[in-house]
């Protein structure tokens, strides 16, 4: 039975399509007793073990995504031409223009690949309000429910600081320049309804949903891993002690 729960990710994991809510309680009740290791598991150490995870899974995925072709060439984050002006796009690629659509969605993705480089200290920022509570109430989550969680209580804030800077990566890397020049040659085709979205706005929102991806996959890499697993805070919150 130990095996088990130490298996199922006793202290971030337990899903409530595996268990009911008595085995979660026994569940925690055993990692604070310190079941089957002898070191028992704080409270308080499971509230840091999953800031320590998310620290980890944005400083991995904003690494990810701030490379070359990170958000470009990552099919999971990519973000194509705005979809509420897909008509754009395609009248362009059918008047010949394809290779000018094609250019400003590179530069729209080196946008966001290198506003990833800044999206560290902000997001760490919002880790840090999560409360001992809130490590309990994610335990009973799915295996991305600190993701999740992170991304629910704190989105608006992260749009706030984020956003700034991905207007200001936009016009480095002149997606927002080409993205102008696009929207003019459309609206000047006879008889079209004319555009004009707000690119900074999709643009923040298409990147941030892009690293919460990436670290959602840090969090399940931790949490099924015990490679992932780098400090001794994870090893113990998340570790597989292999009692039978």
């Amino acid at each position: 039975m130990k095996k088990i729960l130490y298996t199922s990710l006793i202290a971030l994991a337990v899903s409530t399509s595996a268990c009911t809510v008595a085995e979660v309680q026994r569940t925690m009740d055993g990692v604070l007793a310190g079941t089957g290791t002898g070191v028992p598991v704080t409270k308080t150490e499971v509230a840091n073990g999953l800031k320590q995870a998310l620290e980890i899974g944005i400083k991995n995925g904003a690494a990810q995504a701030s490379q070359v072709d990170g958000y470009h060439k990552n099919s999971l984050i990519r973000i194509p031409f705005p979809e509420d002006v897909k008509k754009v796009e395609n009248t362009l690629r059918q008047i010949g223009l394809g290779s000018e659509v094609d250019k400003f969605v590179l530069t729209l993705n080196r946008g966001a690949e290198d506003a990833a480089k800044s999206a560290v200290p902000i997001f760490v920022s919002a880790i840090k309000q999560l409360t001992i509570a809130d490590a309990w109430a994610i335990l009973k989550g799915d295996r991305d429910a600190a993701t999740q969680y992170l991304k629910r209580t704190t989105s608006q804030q992260l749009y706030t600081a984020f956003n700034p800077v991905m207007v200001k990566s936009l016009e480095k890397t002149n997606a927002t320049r080409y993205y102008a020049d696009l929207v003019n040659r459309y609206n000047k085709i006879p008889l079209v309804q004319k555009v004009n979205p707000d690119l900074d706005d999709y643009a923040t929102q298409r990147a941030i949903d892009g690293l919460f991806t990436l670290v959602a996959q840090e969090e399940a890499q931790i949490r099924e891993n015990p490679v992932a697993r780098t400090t001794e805070l994870l090893r113990r919150v998340f570790g597989n002690n292999n009692q039978s």
